[in-house]
């Protein structure tokens, strides 16, 4: 009876330490280990002591730490500035913050103080993803606060642009405001636009059946949210989860891009674990629904991850992503060298045929004098030219391949490794392949791969290439945009700048330009 009495005791004690620690935790900060000022101390203590082997030039990288999707990409005051998930305390992702930087041109960036770290109970486990808006002169930030089986809204304000504050309001958007058919663990990332007086947030959701959904919330003031509808809806064959949306208006029509785990594979289509696509379509804001009327892959390379736009200056639509994949090995990572992860180039977006084009912003302030060669003629040979040759630079050309069977360009050319970029004249397939790069990386898809290619069509029998060569990346554009290729790379055997041209048949090389670059 004594042991019944003392567990019944014992019982009553627990609830009301539970109940305590509730009251506590739902209307204040708890104690955390991760506080924003904590993470600042500790990347200017520690930023000198990262490994520069690989680190970019000039695609951006935080001081220290892990990175992946860019968040809350906006242009405020005079200025972009891109927010980020980070890690600064490892390389890995876990308990994840908001890492923050500006720049006036997109190429040279400022690291300002973290914006938000996990010291809520809301978002105790990580600060994920989210977008920016400005309202009254304010930047808000609007992100998913996670915790172990739990995904929720949140909102942050500042003054600045610098310091954030959570809203007491704190989460906006909880488990309560999901409809029926939706999980609570996956509801993240969301979007937020404005249209007149009203607010509209796309979140991304997973349904009871395991497939992806966008759901779409309105308001007035950014705090009080109502579920409007679900903007659009996946099958079993468009993936499990819908991640990372964003959503724009361009030249007349309503642009939605998201990333869906494991879409399946078709043709030379949607072999990473996680791709990113582009839906081009007509929103009906009063049913808020969209319309899709084409869908693309975005970008044919092994890493290129959770797009996010802004709308920039001369209203210029740009777009950047997260140049890296989930499930892979980071060599930075397990070389110990302090930091992983990296941003693509941004890219300004257009639409042409009802699909997107990306036009990488210029890098002409960066850029030395370029090489420059015309009418080369090259008949199935191999060829280095002088001057071409480098880590860090941009190479451009335009090559006529009407009586050309394959062209390869060898890249990042070592002793022993290289990265090639080629096209094969009777596929009419551009392909980059890293399997000879250098550090092997290994993803979680089943088969793996180490090169993609994309079909492309040919004016006047004419390619155009554009390569933008970074220390452990290369980013290819084809025919001015209308497809792009991306890919890490990471060579054993340092320097590794050769560039060898290499045609099977003749190939006509019409204009080359070669430019190293310097930030």
């Amino acid at each position: 009876m004594l042991l019944l009495k003392m567990f019944s005791i014992s019982i009553i004690t627990f609830c009301l330490l539970c109940l305590l620690f509730i009251s506590k935790t739902s209307s204040a900060s708890i104690d955390s280990d991760l506080t924003v000022d904590k993470a600042n101390e500790y990347i200017q203590q520690h930023k000198d002591t990262i490994d520069q082997t690989y680190r970019p030039k000039y695609h951006f990288a935080a001081p220290i730490g892990w990175i992946n999707d860019p968040n809350g990409v906006i242009f405020f005051r005079g200025e972009y500035h891109l927010f980020y998930q980070y890690n600064p305390y490892n390389t890995y992702s876990q308990r994840i913050h908001w890492g923050h930087a500006k720049s006036k041109d997109l190429i040279h960036w400022e690291h300002l103080p973290v914006a938000l770290a996990p010291d809520q109970y809301y978002d105790w486990d990580g600060v994920f993803s989210g977008s920016a808006i400005v309202k009254d002169d304010k930047l808000y930030l609007i992100y998913t606060g996670h915790t172990w089986q739990n995904e929720v809204q949140c909102v942050a304000v500042s003054e600045d642009g610098i310091h954030f504050e959570k809203v007491p309001q704190n989460p906006v958007l909880d488990a309560n405001d999901l409809p029926p058919n939706a999980q609570r663990q996956d509801f993240r990332d969301p979007k937020v636009i404005q249209r007149g007086d009203t607010y509209y947030l796309v979140v991304a959701s997973k349904t009871n059946s395991n497939t992806g959904q966008l759901l779409l919330y309105q308001s007035s003031d950014l705090i009080d949210w109502q579920f409007k509808s679900i903007l659009l809806e996946g099958s079993r064959e468009e993936g499990e989860m819908w991640e990372c949306p964003d959503l724009f208006e361009l030249e007349g029509k309503d642009v939605l891009i998201m990333s869906p785990i494991s879409y399946p594979r078709s043709g030379n289509d949607y072999y990473n674990s996680h791709s990113v696509l582009e839906f081009v379509g007509e929103i009906d804001w009063e049913q808020g629904k969209l319309k899709v009327e084409s869908l693309k892959e975005i970008d044919h390379g092994m890493d290129y991850y959770a797009t996010q736009t802004i709308l920039g200056d001369q209203n210029r639509r740009i777009a950047i992503a997260w140049m890296s994949m989930w499930g892979r090995n980071y060599p930075t990572d397990t070389l110990g060298h302090k930091w992983a992860g990296s941003m693509t180039l941004p890219r300004e977006l257009h639409l042409k045929d009802n699909k997107l084009i990306q036009v990488p912003i210029s890098v002409s302030a960066i850029s030395q004098s370029p090489i420059e060669i015309n009418n080369v003629v090259l008949n199935n040979e191999a060829k280095q030219f002088e001057g071409v040759a480098g880590e860090v630079a941009l190479l451009e050309l335009v090559v006529n391949l009407e009586e050309a069977r394959l062209l390869k360009l060898h890249l990042r050319k070592n002793s022993k490794e290289e990265t090639i970029v080629s096209f094969d004249s009777n596929s009419k397939e551009v392909t980059l392949d890293r399997s000879n790069s250098g550090i092997s990386i290994i993803g979680s898809e089943n088969p793996p791969f180490s090169s993609r290619k994309v079909e492309v069509s040919l004016k006047q029998n004419k390619l155009s290439l554009q390569i933008f060569l970074d220390q452990s990346s290369i980013e290819v554009f084809v025919n001015g945009g209308e497809e792009t290729l991306t890919a890490t790379v990471y060579p054993t055997e340092l320097p590794s700048n050769g560039i060898l041209f290499e045609a099977e048949g003749k190939v006509v090389i019409e204009s080359l330009s070669f430019a190293l670059l310097n930030p």
